[in-house]
């Protein structure tokens, strides 16, 4: 985990004077703030990913390896050979 961002000064609030933009030291703790909620997030995604695939290669293989698609695929080359003679 990181270390817990230290509380703004009223200093670091204040607006710049003129130009009406934000204090760099906001757009600093912003960034931070940033990264660090996405720290870790795609490794969690390759993992659910992966778990994901393994699941569909399972059933896939139940569905080839089933009588059904056996005889089925048995039957098409079957006649596709007695095409070809």
């Amino acid at each position: 985990m990181t270390a817990p961002l230290p509380a703004p000064t009223p200093a670091d609030l204040a607006p710049p004077a003129g130009a009406g933009r934000r204090p760099t030291v906001l757009r600093r703790r912003w960034a931070r703030l940033q990264a660090a909620a996405e720290a870790g997030m795609s490794t969690a995604e390759y993992a659910v990913g992966t778990v994901a695939a393994c699941a569909f290669a399972a059933v896939l293989y139940r569905v080839v390896t089933g009588d059904s698609v056996v005889s089925g695929l048995t039957d098409l080359v079957d006649a596709a050979l007695a095409t070809l003679s």
